[in-house]
């Protein structure tokens, strides 16, 4: 990706002393510009604020670089007031594809969003959810009986997905992990790695006496009786990161580590 010789920057930053204290050096140092009009987004933050910028501005078409100013940063750079055009120009994009939920509730109304991590159904009370999955229309699993279930994203394959014993995704695999979250019965049954193209169906059977909440990010709908999945096919957003580390290298660490 190139970038103009002195690139417009939106700089936006999550509301922590510390971020606060970095968006005022910044914006000293380098001016400010509103998202709609600069040619590079600069998040600083932590995960959760990352995903905040790319769910508000991600249909913008403009690469955002983050710096880790925050508890989590798997998907920022590290933190650094100096070279900022420099380090800039020598990033690497990489290319993030989401997932599109749309999530049918008890009331009637489908709400949707969008996942650049994840996608997750979780139980709401004390008492297992009954899943039936199905794929491109037809019935692959016939009852899932779990605390949940989850669909990553390669980009969200080390977060919650990692943790709940799902694989970890390779950036460009064109694959996306369905991953059980403590499954009972079949209890063997430890997910799936489906073709990114796939439409996953989860239907909650029992939804009153077993309700689910479905969530795509940060974005939670309750009470929900249907859940579709599927890749977005329009919808791209572009990360910058420094070489040395970038998000493909650290995909591939992650799966070293001991």
């Amino acid at each position: 990706m190139i970038l103009p010789a002195h690139p417009r920057i939106a700089f936006l930053a999550s509301p922590t002393p510390e971020a606060q204290e970095a968006l005022a050096l910044m914006t000293k140092t380098h001016g400010q510009r509103q998202p709609e009009d600069a040619d590079v987004i600069c998040a600083l933050g932590g995960d959760g604020f990352m995903l905040q910028t790319l769910h508000r501005h991600g249909e913008r078409n403009v690469p955002v670089f983050g710096m880790k100013l925050g508890t989590v940063g798997f998907l920022m750079n590290q933190y650094r007031a100096g070279e900022l055009v420099e380090r800039l120009h020598a990033a690497e994009p990489a290319v993030l594809r989401p997932l599109e939920m749309a999530a049918t509730t008890e009331a009637g109304p489908t709400m949707s969003s969008l996942a650049y991590n994840e996608v997750s159904l979780l139980r709401q009370t004390r008492q297992a959810a009954h899943l039936r999955v199905h794929l491109n229309g037809q019935v692959r699993l016939d009852e899932l009986v779990c605390d949940g279930a989850l669909v990553a994203t390669p980009a969200g394959s080390t977060a919650y997905n990692f943790s709940a014993h799902g694989p970890i995704l390779p950036l460009g695999s064109s694959v996306i992990a369905l991953t059980p979250i403590a499954a009972f019965r079949p209890r063997r049954w430890r997910g799936a790695l489906l073709r990114a193209d796939t439409q996953i169906k989860i239907e909650v059977l029992d939804p009153y006496k077993r309700p689910v909440s479905a969530t795509a990010d940060s974005h939670e709908v309750r009470n929900v009786v249907e859940v579709t999945i599927r890749e977005s096919q329009d919808r791209t957003v572009t990360l910058l990161f420094d070489p040395e580390h970038n998000l493909e290298e650290r995909i591939l660490n992650e799966q070293f580590v001991t």
